[in-house]
């Protein structure tokens, strides 16, 4: 269950400069309501990243920051607790060759499916500025995790049933966005 702090809305264990950080925030005059800080929230540069929040008047750039591409979702996987097996090493390993995680690491581009390949094919074919490099990136990066504080995780909710969760980064787009690197016009088209 959600905690309140102040009039921010907090769900997991956040970090007291990120709650401070959103706590500034949801006194700022164009804020309506509340300030709720997701799981994945962290301290960003001029707002909090990981926050859902109202504005009347007001657009907000810094509240996507660098980290725009990022996200998070929890999906039922309609199987209970009592069916997993005693002991999850090769699911973990099996997820780990699927979906490449860490800084620089990326699909070598040799165990793609046909509709994967298809979509990177069709998003390189609108894209007639990307050169080799821009597709290479396309290729190695399209299902990544990219680094940080990003996971995928199997869970148990009260009732005991199997979720997947998993909070994918924006490997490096929110950054080229906000830094205008070439990069930023590069990758526009995939978000």
């Amino acid at each position: 269950m959600p905690r309140m702090h102040d009039k921010v809305l907090v769900w997991g264990e956040i970090e007291d400069a990120t709650i401070d950080q959103a706590a500034r925030l949801s006194r700022m005059p164009f804020v309506t309501g509340h300030v709720a800080l997701m799981p994945d929230a962290h301290v960003g540069m001029g707002s909090t990243i990981g926050t859902v929040f109202g504005t009347r008047g007001a657009i907000i750039p810094a509240a996507i920051g660098v980290d725009i591409g990022c996200g998070m979702v929890a999906q039922f996987l309609g199987v209970r607790a009592e069916e997993l097996p005693d002991n999850l090493d090769e699911l973990h390993h099996s997820i780990a060759r699927s979906i490449p995680a860490g800084m620089g690491q990326g699909h070598r581009g040799d165990h793609r499916d046909e509709t994967t390949r298809t979509t990177i094919e069709h998003l390189i074919a609108a894209r007639s500025d990307w050169n080799e490099q821009d597709q290479r990136r396309a290729y190695s990066q399209f299902g990544s995790l990219g680094s940080g504080n990003h996971f995928v995780e199997i869970c148990l909710d009260e009732n005991d049933d199997v979720w997947a969760v998993l909070h994918s980064g924006s490997r490096g787009i929110g950054n080229a966005l906000a830094t205008g690197t070439r990069q930023s016009t590069c990758w526009e088209g995939m978000l």
